[in-house]
């Protein structure tokens, strides 16, 4: 308490009495610069605690490089990761989402930021979420240089949070992919993902409120493991995917699966005049979305439009390279094939689908 000139007693109102602990958040940040330790490459410079992560560049070799970035989050999948407590899945599912879309342009992702924000910090739960990041970008080979923790009492309620990443690649100017190096006759080979990955979830989660679905019991499809556990899968990182994929530079073009499905996608890494036609004869839908198909009462074409149905990337090559490639994805655990191939467009539409009524 302190007294104005006129005696009255005025009440001290200090910045942690609005919820926000700047002690503890400091403390946080000691606990968090020893797992981004464990993230370090070539390029890392400085520690924790500054205005700004430095990176250099020079050390990783290029020669004449393009800085590639990305930034996205993780959508209202958040909101069953607060549910279900998984909070190092939603980390490295951060990382992936941003990541996985610089291969788009040849690049090779070199460091990565997060930005954290919720209405009071739990350090258990902030520090889940760090070491899933760390996860994340050791997978795909780039360094966590920093990030920003924000509390923000009366923004986000209860245990809300919200998740946003940065990350940005590079790659030698003579290297980047490029949309008109896809050319009719071209091969498309697919990566499978390992689930819906990070889009979707609001159709998911309605799903899941119009059916009064137990997300913590075993669904009629899967016996061995709960919905909770199937829907927080966290996204494939296809770096090492990629960069096996792209070792002798025959990879023309590559797309990431992400919001639009196998409909919208695609079409963003070719030219107008040409039609990714996919074949489907021998591709079996995963469980996991012939059961969202279902429970959501939707056609094929709605389901292709929402989610990845199985196919987390698109790899654009010369068919004389296409198994070569193939052969090299799968010797390092990926689960990859042919799917398809390039004609001209003849229809006015960019993707047709051979063997799926869509």
């Amino acid at each position: 308490m302190v007294k104005n000139k006129k005696n009255t007693i005025k009440s001290i109102i200090t910045y942690k009495d609005t919820g926000v602990d700047i002690d503890a958040g400091n403390e946080l940040i000691s606990d968090i610069a020893k797992i981004t330790e464990t993230t370090s490459n070539e390029g890392s410079l400085g520690k924790l605690g500054g205005f700004g992560g430095l990176f250099d560049l020079k050390k990783c070799g290029f020669k004449d490089p393009i800085l590639v970035s990305s930034t996205d989050g993780v959508g209202t999948k958040l909101k069953l990761a607060v549910q279900t407590k998984s909070y190092y899945n939603i980390g490295i599912d951060l990382v992936a989402m941003c990541a996985n879309d610089v291969l788009a342009q040849g690049a090779k992702p070199l460091f990565f930021m997060d930005y954290f924000a919720t209405s009071k910090l739990h350090k258990s739960v902030v520090v889940e979420v760090i070491k899933g990041i760390a996860e994340g970008c050791k997978q795909s080979g780039c360094a966590l240089i920093g990030g920003e923790t924000a509390e923000m009492p009366g923004h986000y309620s209860k245990n809300d949070f919200d998740l946003a990443g940065f990350c940005v690649g590079a790659v030698e100017r003579n290297k980047i992919l490029k949309k008109t190096s896809v050319k009719k006759g071209d091969y498309v080979i697919g990566l499978s993902s390992n689930g819906i990955h990070s889009n979707g979830y609001s159709l998911v989660r309605k799903i899941i409120e119009i059916n009064s679905i137990d997300i913590f019991k075993n669904p009629e499809f899967d016996k061995n493991k709960t919905l909770a556990d199937i829907l927080m899968m966290p996204t494939l990182l296809y770096t090492k995917a990629f960069l096996t994929a792209n070792k002798n530079h025959k990879v023309k073009s590559i797309c990431h699966i992400t919001g639009g499905g196998l409909i919208d996608n695609p079409p963003r890494v070719y030219n107008k005049n040409l039609t990714l036609k996919f074949d489907m004869k021998n591709f079996i839908l995963p469980p996991l979305f012939q059961w969202l198909k279902n429970k959501a009462n939707i056609s094929m074409f709605e389901l292709a439009k929402t989610f990845n149905c199985g196919i987390g990337l698109l790899i654009f090559v010369e068919k004389k390279d296409a198994q070569t490639i193939i052969n090299d994805v799968k010797k390092i655990g990926y689960n990859a094939f042919l799917v398809g191939s390039m004609i001209e467009n003849n229809s006015n539409t960019n993707v047709i689908f051979d063997g799926w009524n869509i």
